[in-house]
């Protein structure tokens, strides 16, 4: 399937209707209570996770009736649910807070994600800023766009392949072993800058505005990584496993590099190369 651009207009409204109503209010307006955990002390969810993925749940479930619809937090309490992706003609996936850590503690560094995948084929990926009221999406074989509620629009491209040297990077260490943790870190002076966002949307909103050359990541739940990997392929990035096996949203564990470029991904693969499975 593919998507139209008054569908992905749709989309579009009614994350940001999600956000007015359910996200914003509740910045930095948390109570204790109101945020919990999930698979470990920071794995946090709020009560604005859960109350704006049930109002996107909603929207997207009215507009696209015949659509799978796949929730992180849905996928919390039922994890059968990530099987649906691979053969749904529209599985709409959602992120309904990427970076909750940072949400939750008053951190402006936090996004909302939505992917569309056919068939296993992501078709289109948006990745929102709340507090900007703006967003980074695209839709199969039409490039990478910025856009603001006014029409204003622009086309986005990755930079150009430079040295290791001269590299911006993104990494979540703490998501790789400990013991490999200490080699993983030995080799962030070799680049420009090493950055950890916290924050996969903002990763990769980064990336396509062409200021972070690549991201590595041992987490690959498709609400993270659906949308802004194909976002960062329509923006002439490339981006797969370490073992060379292109990234899809039906994969949810190894290593990935996504980088501006093949030629870059290739250079960091052989950097990363210990990291391998």
């Amino acid at each position: 399937m593919t998507l139209d651009q008054a569908a992905a207009q749709t989309l579009i409204d009614i994350v940001r209707h999600a956000a007015r109503t359910e996200i914003l209010p509740r910045f930095r307006s948390l109570d204790p209570d109101a945020i919990d955990t999930k698979d470990g002390p920071d794995d946090l969810v709020t009560i604005a996770d859960k109350s704006a993925e049930k109002v996107i749940t909603q929207g997207v479930a009215k507009a696209f009736p015949e659509a799978t619809i796949v929730g992180e937090e849905a996928v919390a309490e039922d994890a059968t649910l990530l099987n649906t992706i691979a053969n749904a003609e529209m599985a709409v996936i959602i992120d309904p807070i990427d970076g909750t850590w940072n949400f939750a503690r008053n951190l402006n560094q936090f996004g909302v994600i939505v992917a569309v995948v056919s068939r296993g084929e992501t078709v289109f990926g948006l990745l929102y800023d709340p507090l900007a009221d703006d967003w980074v999406m695209a839709r199969k074989g039409e490039g990478a766009w910025f856009g603001r509620p006014d029409g204003t629009q622009r086309r986005l491209r990755m930079s150009d392949t430079k040295k290791l040297s001269n590299m911006v990077g993104s990494t979540s260490i703490r998501l790789f072993p400990k013991e490999t943790q200490y080699d993983l870190a030995g080799l962030f002076p070799d680049f420009a800058r090493m950055m950890a966002f916290g924050c996969a949307c903002h990763e990769y909103r980064t990336m396509a505005f062409g200021f972070v050359d690549f991201m590595l990541t041992a987490k690959l739940m498709p609400w993270d990584h659906a949308a802004g990997i194909m976002i960062l392929q329509e923006a002439g990035g490339y981006a797969a496993l370490l073992d060379g096996t292109p990234y899809n949203p039906t994969i949810h564990q190894g290593r990935m590099i996504a980088a501006s470029s093949k030629d870059s991904w290739d250079a960091l693969r052989e950097k990363f190369d210990f990291l391998i499975d």
